[in-house]
């Protein structure tokens, strides 16, 4: 059974970052549209090939939701000034989290002048220049509006722009009008449908999911930490009800998207050092539907029924169905349960984490009151320790993967100069 196909996930992606920034997100899809357009004109490469530059390109300046969050929302500053800092983490990003890391290289040298450019051996490096093109066009199209002139970059073709790229550009704009596609936004049925040709292994899916559970990161980096928490409890609760293959792995992947919707709630009150007035409480649940929205076009209809379910409570008191315990299933329980002993062992910024007798004295009484399932309850109640011991094995792999990419990320900016 196929839960999310290979360009949902993709897709799925775009959306996610488009709900960090949007702004950010529609650049970059635009980039990958002319990038696209001029590739197919050349016939190198087959589709899926292609797909897979589209998802590059669109992605390229995923660095800068990490090192530019001050000056993102403008894009002529953060790209015309020093763009090597998100450059450098989104080559590091893509070549540890991706799985396309032999193109991660086009995020480092999409900014490199052509010039020197020509000195690298890189198979990718025309996609790289290209990227360039594709990313001056854009900026300058949108901020400059009606007084844009495309050829305004021919003084810079040869030395810091690619003479060929920027002919190829030309013919294609006078050939597939793009960028009047680009202006009244009729590319984006275009670019999508080249997702199709994107198929991905298993290990390709999974890499890519732990690669969108990064990208939570970018907002916030304890969101990173509870989504792993709470897919490793659901998984070592699933495993010891004996669940069937199929009902794990839809487990595992409605622990992974269950809070996606977080990414749509403003910052300041998930990191408020207080508790939540009643009015940002309502704000807070309104996750749930933000989740709903981005999920229910791209992943199968149970996993994602698993996922909204995980605020619901058994005496109907949830959100935000108020489902009762009849109409909640095991599985559903299962995430509601992990989803919440998430919340207790991470520290939050107003409470400390919860002690283990504090976690099985809350399980327990919530069973006790119809809240949760009593199944899964007993199984981490009874095996808590273990359950703990493999969260912490985990969550250690996670903090270790964000050190390398730091660490290396530090490394290279000294070599650079940054």
């Amino acid at each position: 059974m196929e839960y999310i196909r290979s360009k949902d996930i993709y897709l799925l992606m775009r959306d996610i970052l488009k709900l960090i920034n949007p702004t950010l997100m529609e650049h970059g899809s635009r980039v990958a549209y002319i990038v696209y357009k001029m590739l197919q004109e050349e016939n190198r490469y087959e589709e899926f090939e292609l797909a897979d530059i589209v998802m590059v390109a669109t992605m390229h300046d995923i660095g800068a939701y990490k090192t530019e969050k001050s000056r993102i929302n403008d894009m002529l500053q953060y790209e015309t000034r020093d763009s090597m800092a998100h450059s450098i983490y989104g080559y590091l990003f893509f070549k540890y989290l991706s799985p396309v890391p032999d193109m991660s290289k086009v995020l480092m040298y999409h900014c490199r002048d052509y010039e020197k450019l020509q000195t690298v051996d890189y198979v990718y490096k025309d996609v790289a220049a290209y990227v360039n093109i594709a990313e001056k066009i854009d900026i300058y199209s949108n901020t400059m509006g009606a007084q844009f002139d495309v050829r305004m970059f021919q003084k810079q073709a040869g030395t810091k722009l690619s003479a060929a790229g920027l002919e190829r550009f030309y013919q294609c704009d006078a050939k597939y009008n793009i960028l009047e596609k680009l202006k009244d936004g009729s590319y984006k049925e275009e670019l999508d449908a080249i997702a199709e040709y994107m198929i991905f292994s298993n290990e390709g899916k999974k890499t890519f999911m732990d690669m969108l559970i990064y990208c939570m990161g970018f907002v916030q980096e304890s969101m990173v930490l509870d989504t792993v928490t709470t897919i490793c409890i659901c998984g070592e609760i699933s495993n010891r009800l004996f669940l069937p293959d199929h009902e794990r792995e839809m487990i595992y992947y409605a622990a992974l998207l269950h809070d996606l919707g977080m990414l749509g709630i403003s910052q300041d009150i998930l990191q408020a050092p207080r508790k939540l007035k009643p009015e940002e409480i309502k704000h807070v649940r309104t996750h749930v539907a933000i989740t709903q929205e981005k999920l229910e076009r791209r992943v199968d209809a149970e996993v994602v029924g698993i996922a909204l379910a995980h605020h619901e409570r058994g005496d109907g008191n949830g959100y935000p169905k108020r489902l009762n315990d009849k109409k909640i299933s095991l599985q559903q329980s299962v995430l509601q349960v992990g989803d919440v002993v998430s919340a207790l062992v991470n520290k939050r910024s107003y409470r400390d984490a919860a002690s283990k007798q504090q976690v099985l004295r809350f399980l327990n009484e919530e069973a006790d009151k119809n809240r949760f399932k009593r199944q899964p309850v007993m199984v981490l109640v009874d095996s808590y320790d273990e359950v703990m011991a493999h969260v912490k094995k985990e969550t250690a792999r996670i903090l270790k993967m964000y050190q390398t990419l730091n660490i290396q990320y530090q490394q290279v900016s000294t070599k650079y100069k940054i």
